[in-house]
């Protein structure tokens, strides 16, 4: 974020103007983030569009975009994995007024103030697979694949296999 920019901010008065900002915070400053990470580089990119809902309402639409190095729960190993998450939210006070009839996600505000980046952190979460896993399950923590004539190909397979004879044995008899 560049200095100067507050990182708590009115919600109401940004909705009485209809204010779109755009933040980009480091995933190192995110610590919720920091258990899934495989490495705390890189950055999120979030855009808040601020907007009135009626009825003394305010609300904004977030949408985040990363791509963070996840760990993959089955091998432990960093991958990539690209992020993107969109959410409409209602800010609320805390009294619990109109917060069960909203069609929104509901988000508390301290003193009519959030904070954004906390706001893009908790997007970032529900943009995140519940267990991150790579994509690719058959090399999942393998070494490499190598090429053959410019195709990707899967190792050759190694193993020795003691019994393969043996169903013909048992034919025989």
């Amino acid at each position: 974020m560049a200095p100067g920019l507050p990182d708590r901010v009115d919600c109401a008065h940004l909705a009485d103007d209809a204010v779109v900002l755009e933040r980009v915070y480091p995933l190192g400053e995110m610590p919720r983030l920091q258990d899934l990470l495989a490495d705390p580089r890189g950055s999120v990119r979030a855009k808040f569009a601020f907007e009135k809902l009626g009825a003394g309402r305010v609300g904004a639409t977030v949408a985040v975009e990363a791509v963070p190095q996840l760990v993959c729960q089955r091998c432990l190993q960093g991958f990539a994995f690209a992020a993107a998450g969109r959410s409409e939210i209602e800010f609320s006070s805390g009294t619990g007024e109109g917060e069960a009839d909203s069609p929104r996600e509901v988000y508390a505000m301290h003193e009519g103030r959030v904070s954004l980046r906390e706001l893009a952190e908790e997007e970032m979460l529900l943009a995140l697979p519940v267990v991150a896993a790579c994509s690719r399950p058959q090399r999942c923590g393998q070494a490499p694949a190598f090429e053959a004539g410019g195709e990707i190909q899967d190792p050759p397979d190694d193993r020795t296999r003691p019994f393969a004879g043996l169903q013909d044995l048992l034919k025989k008899t």
